[in-house]
């Protein structure tokens, strides 16, 4: 128990800080570790990381929402279409073998965490201003469904690629895109955990348990940071979190 409790606190640790740095999902740090270590299935690994997701995404969503950082309006829009196709992800995800899910989400994070260093996103809010209201509206749409399969298949990608989407092709402000991520995210991984284990079988209630406190706990303490520092710091911040997660999962999964 002392083992299993141990590997979850861990696990909670690299994903609370994924979620209130980054808006990354808990399944990226989660899903490997309980695979690896505690020799958990791998459909409902990615079940018990989503669990986890909630909470801390719905903690750091509120944060940044105080902070006047989180577009809920263009999020709503998003949201809709990722919560669909999350399901339509899962459904896909419960037909393949173990080994098939989750290497994607390891090499995402990585890159994503060195684009962040060699490359920060400097825009600002008045910049996202510019863009109108419909290509917004069609990007949301269309990047929704993209992200909600992948949500839903691999359950750690969905919060990488909101983050690159609405950084890069929505031109959102660091800040503002996280808050945006982790307040989609929040419902994505309800949608998510509640159908892996309706299609799957009931999780192991101790590993989901510390998982949800131990990544609860790391996220409330990253989205308050996050929100205090600058761009600039809170870039190569969010790129050294997901760097290193990246790498030890990458060792975790292969060495």
């Amino acid at each position: 128990m002392l083992y299993k409790l141990f590997i979850c606190f861990v696990a909670g640790i690299g994903a609370g800080l994924g979620t209130g740095f980054a808006g990354m999902s808990a399944a990226a740090v989660i899903s490997p570790m309980l695979i690896t270590f505690l020799g958990v299935p791998a459909y409902e690994a990615v079940g018990i990381a989503l669990a986890s997701d909630v909470l801390a995404s719905a903690v750091s969503a509120y944060t940044y929402g105080k902070n006047k950082n989180l577009d809920i309006k263009n999020g709503l829009v998003m949201m809709a279409f990722v919560l669909c196709f999350t399901l339509v992800g899962s459904w896909a995800a419960s037909l393949l073998p173990n080994s098939t899910m989750g290497g994607f989400s390891t090499f995402m994070t990585l890159l994503l965490g060195i684009k962040f260093i060699v490359r920060p996103v400097m825009t600002t809010k008045e910049n996202m201003a510019t863009v109108s209201r419909k290509k917004r509206i069609l990007q949301s749409m269309i990047c929704g469904v993209v992200i909600g399969l992948i949500c839903g298949f691999v359950g750690a990608g969905g919060g990488m690629m909101m983050l690159l989407i609405l950084t890069s092709v929505l031109g959102y402000e660091l800040k503002t895109a996280v808050g945006t991520s982790v307040f989609i995210m929040t419902f994505t991984a309800l949608t998510g955990a509640v159908s892996h284990f309706t299609i799957g079988s009931a999780p192991d209630p101790w590993c989901l348990v510390f998982c949800v406190l131990s990544t609860l706990l790391w996220a409330r303490i990253a989205a308050k940071f996050a929100n205090k520092a600058s761009a600039i710091i809170l870039n190569r911040a969010t790129g050294v979190v997901l760097t290193i997660l990246g790498a030890a999962i990458l060792a975790v999964n292969y060495l």
